[in-house]
């Protein structure tokens, strides 16, 4: 019984440790508008990516079918704004959520892990080569949005 009891007060104190860390919506879309920030400029037919996120085609219909249950062609989703950051918001969910714990519990690591994946699809090359630079734009935007909460939305 007393075994029963430490498994179940230890269940708790970990659930609690969980729910203390756990990544919120505010912080998911400070890192989608920092990476818009972040996303090089120019043309979309300079470098064949859409939205001000400058997303490669082939992940929209994926990213919209998962997040929206509607399939968006790269045009739908460039032409559409909110709709688009809805979508951003829910895959940045996922990959803070992952990245959170895979940093230890920093959220400036997080953050990073989760621009590297963004940019180059490993979160572990946060702090290799051209993209350590990336990925310290994206936090300091990040950084700077956190601070200061009322530029989140420019459109």
């Amino acid at each position: 019984m007393r075994l029963m009891l430490g498994v179940a007060i230890a269940g708790l104190l970990l659930w609690g440790g969980i729910a203390a860390a756990e990544i919120t919506n505010y912080q998911v879309v400070a890192l989608v508008e920092a990476l818009r920030l972040a996303a090089p400029q120019g043309a979309r037919s300079e470098n064949g990516l859409y939205s001000d996120w400058k997303i490669k085609p082939a992940n929209i219909p994926r990213w919209s079918r998962l997040c929206i249950e509607e399939e968006l062609t790269p045009e739908q989703f460039e032409a559409d704004y909110q709709k688009a950051r809805e979508i951003l918001v829910c895959v940045m969910d996922d990959v803070l959520r992952t990245e959170y714990p895979a940093s230890g519990g920093d959220e400036a690591i997080a953050i990073r892990r989760a621009a590297a994946w963004w940019v180059a699809g490993d979160p572990n090359l946060y702090d290799s080569g051209d993209i350590r630079y990336y990925t310290n734009k994206v936090l300091g935007f990040y950084q700077e949005l956190r601070a200061h909460p009322t530029d989140f939305f420019p459109h």
